[in-house]
């Protein structure tokens, strides 16, 4: 084998070994601090996308670093047939944080694809077999989570799946007055939809979606998966529109980076849905993954990162409106998930451009970059971005005038 010298070298390697389900990856990424990656180049990033999501806390995080080291020489995993402190208490976090009544219980899995899956049986226990979910739907890509997500360039190569889903135009109200019924076993929803370009639904839809799911006996499944944990400027997404739902699915900013998922059950008649036997994981709650999300939400409330989240994103979104580029369509979103609107379909370019100039962005859509940077994330470093980011935007127009 020959030694390895550089980004070429790993790539290659990458290529020859590792299964092609993610395209080629441009970079290899080899340590991390902040909210700063670098390359085994040795090439600093400003990581803006935050392992989508996922890197609530940014990279090396002194507290979440001596949880993990701490709980792995204790004890890293004991299955699910015994159970752990780490993981009881990180049960009756998400509990409080959720906001969820007497009654409510957690389910811990390893992923969000996870969390949905059990979702999904949950809505089964119903008695009823049909589910709505919405047009711009991303819910996962295990066969179950996949019959939600709405792409079709996700589904079709897999069909058929699971049947009785039906899609309806996010955001309409008259759809969903139409598409649930009493046959609905559960309506999967978004607040925000972060794989469609994060599109926020109108003011009002979440609470007529409570409305019209309590009316018809069907349960209101909240898929906080991506806008969880903070990231919008509440714990979760769904409490900005005051609502409580019967179920949440939670996973990416979480762990922190260890791998965990989640769905919280609201109330003790939805928790007695799913009983022994019916559901169950080898690794998920462990306590490694349990006291890594411990700290997460520890940190998230200590270090007042929501409130952040929200002075951080309005920063960006004022920066953005100023830029005043034939380019930019403005940006939405909210807390530390948004999106910078293009006027038309350079994302791809546009992230390269900006890649090439030290910022890690996601070209979620071909008119939508997605930024999802870890929650600590300054306004000096928005700054940074934003003087970047007018100089790539003139180059992409220049290279592409059309």
């Amino acid at each position: 084998m020959n030694p390895v010298e550089g980004q070429a070298d790993w790539l290659q390697r990458y290529s020859d070994s590792v299964l092609g389900v993610f395209g080629s990856p441009p970079l290899v990424l080899d340590r991390g601090e902040g909210c700063y990656v670098w390359d085994v180049d040795g090439r600093r990033y400003l990581d803006l996308i935050g392992g989508i999501a996922v890197n609530a806390l940014g990279h090396g995080h002194p507290e979440l670093v001596a949880a993990v080291s701490k709980q792995a020489a204790e004890a890293i995993h004991v299955s699910n047939l015994f159970t752990s402190p780490a993981q009881i208490r990180l049960a009756e976090r998400l509990i409080e944080v959720a906001g969820a009544p007497a009654g409510s219980k957690v389910f811990l899995a390893n992923s969000g694809a996870e969390a949905i899956e059990a979702a999904i049986k949950l809505t089964r226990r119903t008695g009823r077999t049909e589910i709505v979910a919405a047009e711009g739907a991303f819910h996962g890509r295990t066969t179950g989570a996949l019959a939600l997500t709405a792409k079709a360039a996700y589904r079709e190569p897999f069909e058929p799946l699971l049947p009785g889903v039906t899609h309806v135009p996010y955001g309409d109200t008259d759809a969903l007055d139409a598409a649930v019924t009493e046959r609905t076993a559960a309506l999967v929803l978004e607040p925000v939809q972060g794989e469609a370009g994060v599109v926020l639904p109108p003011d009002g839809y979440l609470q007529h979606a409570r409305a019209v799911t309590a009316e018809r006996g069907a349960l209101l499944v909240v898929d906080e998966i991506q806008s969880g944990i903070g990231r919008t400027g509440r714990w979760f997404g769904f409490q900005h529109a005051g609502i409580t739902p019967d179920a949440i699915t939670v996973a990416k900013g979480l762990g922190g980076g260890v791998p965990i998922g989640a769905l919280v059950t609201f109330g003790s008649h939805v928790s007695g849905l799913l009983g022994p036997t019916q559901h169950g994981t080898t690794f998920g709650g462990n306590p490694l993954a349990a006291a890594a999300a411990l700290t997460v939400l520890d940190v998230v409330e200590s270090q007042g990162l929501m409130a952040h989240a929200e002075r951080v994103g309005e920063h960006l979104r004022q920066g953005v409106a100023r830029l005043d580029h034939p380019l930019v369509a403005g940006s939405r979103g909210l807390g530390l998930l948004r999106a910078v609107g293009l006027t038309r379909p350079v994302a791809p370019a546009l992230a390269t451009a900006l890649r090439e100039a030290g910022h890690l962005v996601n070209p979620v859509a071909p008119d939508a970059l997605r930024l999802a940077p870890p929650l600590v994330l300054t306004t000096g470093q928005v700054d940074d971005f934003l003087a970047d980011l007018t100089p790539v935007l003139d180059r992409v127009l220049e290279e592409d005038p059309a």
